[in-house]
């Protein structure tokens, strides 16, 4: 990594013996940086949302960590927590870890596990973050602790701003350190980093430096050696700084932790968890020792025994992982303290289940197709819109109707992915633009369609419109359609909706029957009250004839209905085989080559021989 052409986090080419007499200092358990002396004298507070204050004594200038200047850019720690401030919620910076690692698919991954530890020097509360993904190299590693780079251009990726793991680490505490194992061919390689916030403000630096150190798997000696890129002290100096503010004391009990990563495989270490406004630890890891909550709600165990997802994912990690992804390979597991996220359809929740298609205008006349499946869920009390991007939830039950008095959208919930919007940064809002902007129109007309015609079905009363909706209004919500709670149907949107639902009205003024007559009809076929039945029941004349064409009519509709819903079954299905038959073929590339040195991995693990051949 040269820096003549990129910011410069790595401490290798600017942290020399001078430097180190700074970094010295240990953290002890229960540390108060108040009474510490420091080159910047403001304590750093525990609450997350105080911890950016970064004001220094009149007179006293932080000093830099390299006297000399070079010529590029440098990046101040405090735009560490100014950064990551991105992030209103704690979940919302979870979720970027685990998106880092579900875009490890493609590279193998099958498991993700988030868990609490206590850091063996300090005996605190930390956050543990493991995957089997293909890991990072020296390389990689270094531009995933620097600002803006990104591999991921895959449109199966999620990531895309190169931004996520800062601002998601540092919003959850105050210090990660990062443990990467990647083998390549026939070269196995692991590297250490870490970014202290603690360390950069305690030691008073003006510059992001991030120590790391990098090791290369010797197969003769069947030992890890270290890679001195430069020059022996300049390793041994950010080895010292590692040592010094990292939870780990030595250099053996350092490398210990590669030992479950097997040959490939990230771990994260976040400790020094940052603290809520009434000073309690912000993340709850004791009310559920399955679940990590959000500390606070001491009523949520309650909750959780008889209440919808849809009310437990502000609060519940568990409950949120499960339906922040649409839909994820069948092998691979979210593991939450020691448990597997059952992951959770929302759309298999909606009764009355409807897929309304949109066709917006992109790039001047090209059409892409949005598909919105839309229902009731009147047992979770909530309504709006979950919106996925990439299969990545970002709006979760986002309102776009204000519910007033007459209840209109109660109750309305539906899931869609408009991959043609982008999101913010921080994945939890789109940008404002014209097309958001579009859609979210449509969403709210979406709603008030869907009310008006289903409301009764659930016990709402449709509210008065006019003369022409007094007649609908009279019709019992319940006589028909006991039988077809689960009946999905497709409905187009725009004119043609209008017109079509503007000419049922006029049929209902022009008729001669009374409502009783069109009710014994509808009884007597038995069939669900939408427009289908609409459409035969509402004649004048009702044959026997013409109701058993009519009926034949709406089997088969209703026939085409299901096919359509296993079609979309099976196309996601598709996209998982493909897949998995890609890493299939990636993994077939290299096995040859890797079956030899991975016998001799599992000959050397665990490596106590270590301790003799690294000096």
């Amino acid at each position: 990594m040269s820096n003549s052409n990129i910011i410069d986090l790595c401490s290798d080419d600017e942290m020399g013996e001078s430097n180190m007499k700074k970094c010295t200092r240990e953290i002890e358990p229960g540390f108060d940086s108040a009474s510490a002396p420091s080159v910047c004298p403001t304590p750093i507070s525990r609450q997350f949302w105080k911890a950016g204050h970064y004001e220094e004594k009149q007179g006293q200038r932080c000093k830099a960590a390299n006297p000399c200047g070079k010529n590029h850019m440098r990046i101040h720690p405090m735009f560490l927590h100014s950064n990551a401030t991105s992030h209103k919620w704690a979940f919302g910076a979870m979720a970027e870890l685990l998106d880092n690692a579900v875009d490890e698919i493609q590279n193998g991954a099958t498991f993700v596990s988030i868990d609490k530890m206590s850091t063996p020097r300090y005996g605190t509360p930390a956050l543990l973050i493991r995957d089997d993904g293909g890991g990072m190299d020296p390389d990689a590693i270094r531009r995933c602790m620097s600002f803006g780079f990104s591999d991921k251009k895959s449109k199966l990726t999620i990531g895309q701003y190169g931004n996520g793991f800062k601002t998601s680490s540092m919003r959850l505490g105050e210090d990660v350190i990062v443990f990467s194992r990647h083998l390549k061919s026939r070269s196995l390689t692991q590297s250490v980093g870490l970014l202290s916030y603690t360390f950069l403000r305690q030691v008073g630096y003006d510059k992001i430096v991030v120590p790391m150190v990098d090791y290369e798997f010797n197969s003769s000696a069947r030992t890890f050696n270290p890679i001195i890129p430069h020059n022996e002290d300049k390793f041994s100096s950010n080895l010292t700084m590692l040592l010094h503010w990292s939870p780990y004391s030595t250099e053996e009990e350092l490398l210990k932790q590669f030992d479950d990563l097997g040959d490939h495989g990230t771990k994260l270490v976040i400790y020094n968890l940052w603290l809520n406004d009434d000073g309690d630890m912000e993340l709850d890891f004791d009310s559920d020792p399955e679940d990590i909550c959000i500390n606070g709600d001491k009523a949520l165990s309650r909750k959780k025994r008889n209440q919808h997802v849809a009310n437990l994912y502000q609060h519940s990690l568990r409950a949120y992982a499960s339906i922040l992804y649409r839909q994820l390979p069948q092998y691979f597991r979210i593991i939450l303290c020691g448990r597997d996220v059952e992951h959770h359809n929302i759309a298999s929740d909606l009764k009355y289940l409807q897929f309304i298609k949109y066709m917006p205008q992109i790039h001047g006349n090209k059409e892409v197709e949005i598909i919105t499946a839309i229902g009731f869920l009147k047992e979770a009390h909530t309504h709006g819109f979950n919106i996925y991007h990439r299969n990545r939830l970002i709006l979760p039950f986002w309102r776009v109707l204000r519910i007033g008095t007459n209840s209109t959208g109660r109750g309305v919930v539906g899931v869609l992915e408009p991959d043609y919007i982008q999101p913010t940064h921080n994945k939890q809002d789109f940008e404002k633009t014209s097309l958001f902007q579009k859609l979210e129109d449509r969403l709210k007309q979406m709603t008030v369609e869907y009310w008006n015609k289903h409301c009764t079905l659930i016990g709402y009363q449709q509210v008065k419109r006019g003369p022409s909706a007094t007649s609908r209004q009279q019709e019992p919500p319940y006589s028909t359609t006991q039988n077809c709670e689960d009946q999905p149907s497709v409905l187009n949107s725009g004119s043609e909706y209008e017109s079509s639902r503007a000419g049922l009205i006029k049929k209902r003024k022009d008729l001669l029957d009374p409502p009783v007559k069109l009710q014994h009809a509808k009884r007597h076929m038995g069939f669900c009250g939408t427009d289908d039945v609409q459409d035969i029941s509402e004649q004048p004349e009702n044959s026997v004839e013409d109701m058993m064409q009519g009926s034949q009519k709406i089997l088969l509709m209703q026939e085409n209905k299901k096919l359509r819903l296993r079609l979309l079954s099976l196309d996601q299905t598709v996209q998982e085989l493909n897949l998995k038959v890609q890493q299939l073929k990636d993994e077939l590339e290299n096995v040859q080559q890797q079956n030899e040195l991975r016998q001799t991995l599992l000959e050397s693990y665990p490596l106590n021989k270590y301790e003799q051949h690294v000096c």
